[in-house]
């Protein structure tokens, strides 16, 4: 009896290996963000006529494989990218490339691109498009105005580019633009320069508009005196003289005494003082 069992054992043991193996052939789990291309051995190779698999338990025939991609927004960091500028000068470019792959032509990707499809298509990609961008403006407009602007054509370029292969595109960010240092020192002079410019111009005209100013005050004064002096007759200042006269009179605190008459026959008033 002792003899037999393993005789007998043997035979069950292979085949629960067998069975193993089987098993571990034919299942996959594809995890969260993940999504699988299945390669069919005799079945025409790459599925690209469906959409991939998704996350979960699978089986699987055991002949045949999946490749498990990331479909999540990933993050690609090009550090230090050497560039021209349009006057032939050098700069050095930090980008980050938000991406992912797209989930319906997965298949696609795979048997076109492959699993290393950043380094085959999309570092290309971003390189070629912002030594093009960049080509086209100055040091001084990549430090300072086209910041920006550079930012979106090199993502626009990029986007229109990658789009046909297979790769979805969802932002390019311009980090960093290192220019020379004698450069950057120039265009910070030329730039404090041009500032101190605007300042005497601003400065000059405050004043050129002070001076118009008072001018304008001193024709208008100078006019409301020709006026003035116009309407003054002898008669109205005989009436002002007279009137001034009166409340002078019913002053309490005012002591007048009214002696004949002044020229044009005003009165001549004496006070106590």
């Amino acid at each position: 009896m002792m003899q037999k069992l393993p005789k007998i054992g043997l035979p069950a043991l292979l085949l629960g290996f067998i069975l193993i193996v089987f098993i571990s052939k034919s299942s996959i789990n594809i995890g969260y963000g993940e999504a699988g291309v299945l390669f069919r051995t005799f079945g025409g190779g790459v599925v690209t006529d469906s959409p991939p698999l998704g996350e979960g338990f699978h089986i699987i025939a055991p002949w045949n494989k999946v490749y498990v991609y990331n479909v999540k927004q990933q993050e690609f960091f090009e550090s230090g990218m050497q560039v021209l500028s349009s006057n032939g000068l050098e700069i050095s470019l930090d980008v980050s490339v938000l991406y992912q792959p797209k989930y319906n032509e997965l298949g696609l990707l795979h048997k076109t691109k492959g699993e290393n499809y950043v380094n085959i298509v999309l570092i290309p990609q971003i390189r070629a498009v912002a030594r093009s961008v960049v080509g086209r403006y100055t040091p001084e407009q990549l430090y300072s105005t086209k910041r920006d602007a550079i930012q979106i054509e090199i993502a626009e370029e990029t986007i229109k580019n990658v789009d046909e292969q297979h790769i979805q595109v969802n932002a390019v960010l311009v980090r960093d633009v290192t220019l020379p240092v004698a450069i950057k020192e120039a265009i910070e002079r030329k730039l404090r320069q041009e500032q101190e410019a605007l300042e005497y111009e601003f400065r000059l005209e405050k004043a050129k508009q002070e001076a118009e100013r008072q001018r304008i005050d001193a024709e208008g004064k100078a006019a409301a005196n020709r006026i003035l002096s116009a309407s003054l007759t002898a008669k109205i200042l005989q009436e002002k003289g007279i009137e001034a006269t009166t409340k002078l009179s019913e002053s309490s605190n005012a002591k007048v005494i009214i002696i004949g008459s002044g020229k044009d026959g005003l009165p001549i008033i004496l006070g106590n003082q």
